[in-house]
C-alpha cells in the first residue's frame, strides 16, 4: 500500500469522514531537506462529524495522533484543512 492511500486508510478508520482528500505534493519538493530524507509531503481536506465543536487547533492534533509515527518518518509535511460537513458545505470551491 502508498503513503496516499495508507493517509487515507488510516483517516477514514479514526474519522469516517464524510469527504476525505489526500494528495501527495512530495514531487513540487524534490530537494527539499525532508524530502532528501524519504518524507513525503502531503495536503489533506478531510470533513467529519467528529471535528463538530473542536477548534481547528485540536483538530489538526487529532489528525496527527492518528497517523501516529508516520508523523516523524514517512510524512515530513502535512497541510491541513479539518471542517465540519457544515463548513465545508459553506466553503466548497470547485475540484476540492
Amino acid at each position: 500500500m502508498d503513503r496516499v492511500q495508507w493517509i487515507e486508510t488510516t483517516l477514514r478508520q479514526a474519522f469516517a469522514p464524510v469527504h476525505l482528500r489526500v494528495d501527495d505534493e512530495s514531487a513540487r519538493h524534490a530537494g527539499h531537506t525532508g524530502a532528501a530524507s524519504g518524507g513525503g509531503h502531503f495536503r489533506v481536506v478531510i470533513v467529519s462529524e467528529l471535528f463538530r465543536g473542536v477548534d481547528p487547533v485540536s483538530r489538526h492534533s487529532a489528525v496527527y495522533k492518528a497517523l501516529g509515527t508516520a508523523m516523524r518518518s514517512d510524512i515530513h509535511a502535512l497541510a491541513l484543512r479539518t471542517l465540519t460537513p457544515e463548513e465545508w458545505q459553506r466553503s466548497t470551491t470547485p475540484g476540492e
